[in-house]
């Protein structure tokens, strides 16, 4: 399998990447953004492929300088199996029209662009628990998000599958690039094996969402919208 990444950089993306190169069953990796992945991240999962007996030599970088605008590079995203966008903003502090160009304006932006191209692809989402598929709710990013996953799931992929994660826990020295998130993970690190107990449907990790990602590409879902229970399942 082929596999067209975005948002590679960030902490989902960085588990997502992990796992595709950790798998067997992918042969290629293209990373496409405005920033290379840190060689930290790719040298702790070299490493580990070493020690699996994977080959780790499989990911190749496309740097851009607007991702809104693939025009440049459209030939490259021709042949891939599956695109995993995990590029995403938080919407604090933001205004709706901001955060309508960083969500939704961007996002089928490249969608369009890869469905194009790769029109047998897969592809797959990076929502948020508690998107607002009606697109007429209170809040103002779960209606941008629910309009972002409408419109995806009516382009002409093979198929197209919405991921809904609630809490994620990073592993295997994934992070965060903003400071106030790791701030977050660090103060909330000692709760989180009560909470995986209590509340097991409301928290997942980041080398869960990377191999239910590399699943659903692979086998499909009964369901286009993938909430944090069926991320934790597959």
């Amino acid at each position: 399998m082929n596999v067209l990444l975005f948002g590679a950089t960030g902490m989902v993306g960085q588990g997502v990447l992990r796992e595709c190169l950790l798998d067997p069953g992918v042969d290629r990796v293209l990373a496409v953004g405005r920033s290379a992945v840190e060689p930290a991240v790719i040298a702790r999962t070299a490493a580990a492929a070493v020690a699996s007996g994977r080959p780790a030599a499989k990911l190749r970088e496309l740097i851009v300088p607007n991702v809104a605008d693939l025009s440049g590079i459209e030939t490259e995203l021709a042949g891939f199996d599956a695109c995993f966008f995990c590029l995403g903003v938080s919407s604090i502090g933001m205004s709706e029209a901001h955060y309508v160009r960083l969500t939704y304006d961007l996002t089928l932006a490249v969608a369009r662009t890869v469905a194009r191209r790769s029109p047998g692809a897969t592809f797959v989402y990076v929502s948020g628990a508690g998107t607002d598929s009606t697109e007429r709710g209170r809040s103002m990013w779960a209606r941008v998000k629910g309009r972002t996953e409408n419109e995806l799931l009516r382009l002409p992929f093979e198929a197209a599958y919405m991921f809904r994660p609630g809490a994620i826990v990073p592993l295997h020295g994934v992070r965060s690039k903003t400071a106030w998130v790791r701030l977050i993970y660090r103060a909330a690190a000692p709760i989180v094996p009560l909470w995986r107990t209590l509340a097991p449907d409301t928290i997942t990790t980041s080398e869960q969402i990377g191999r239910a990602m590399l699943r659903v590409a692979r086998e499909g879902y009964p369901s286009a919208t993938l909430e944090t229970a069926d991320i934790n399942r597959l």
